[in-house]
């Protein structure tokens, strides 16, 4: 499911940048069958729990399992608004200047998304912090989209659409990188025992 929802990730943004809404058509296809995994790993977990009454570490495995989880399926979600945002600009070129910070913010959005896997795959704490320590980059890029794109739509009211659905996009990036600094936060707790706020 981590693979379907980082290609996701991608797909829409590369969708978005190009204007290419057969892509975008895919992404928001694909999202069925990510949907049907989180219900099939849910309804696991769920069994888990309610079967075996785990206890201790085993509870917390299965615990993170679910938020993690739900992570994930909330980042798909994004996913498929950048997708939809895609579809109701095609055919415009973009003319707000912000957009060329949209591939950066999302590439580090799609490292953290990994590094978030990687670290809850091989249970490690050290990568699970240092992947929430990008979050500040990616929100400190958002800042200036979010400034510079309000600044266009003040110079060029021809723009405030596009302007409007990039603000969309930038925030839905920002909110996958905040889901996966989540998944951080709960390998810490896999792991360790602490709950830590890293976002």
């Amino acid at each position: 499911m981590g693979g379907l929802v980082e290609k996701a990730i991608y797909d829409s943004v590369d969708a978005f940048m190009n204007q290419d809404v057969t892509s975008a058509a895919g992404v928001i296809m694909g999202d069925e069958r990510i949907d049907e995994l989180f219900l099939e790993i849910e309804d696991k977990c769920i069994k888990l729990i309610a079967t075996q009454q785990p206890i201790a570490k085993d509870l917390r495995i299965a615990v993170t399992g679910i938020k993690i989880l739900t992570s994930l399926e909330r980042m798909a979600d994004h996913a498929v608004d950048i997708a939809r945002a895609t579809m109701c600009l095609s055919g415009h070129p973009m003319l707000v200047r912000p957009i060329q910070e949209i591939p950066r913010m999302a590439r580090i959005a799609r490292q953290m998304v990994k590094d978030g896997l990687d670290s809850y795959v091989h249970r490690d704490v050290e990568k699970a912090r240092e992947m929430c320590s990008m979050d500040d980059q990616v929100d400190f890029i958002f800042s200036h989209v979010f400034r510079d794109t309000i600044i266009s739509m003040g110079e060029n009211p021809d723009v405030v659409t596009q302007g409007a659905y990039l603000l969309y996009v930038s925030r839905y990036i920002e909110r996958i990188a905040d889901h996966a600094t989540n998944i951080g936060e709960s390998v810490i707790y896999l792991v360790t025992g602490e709950r830590r706020e890293l976002n």
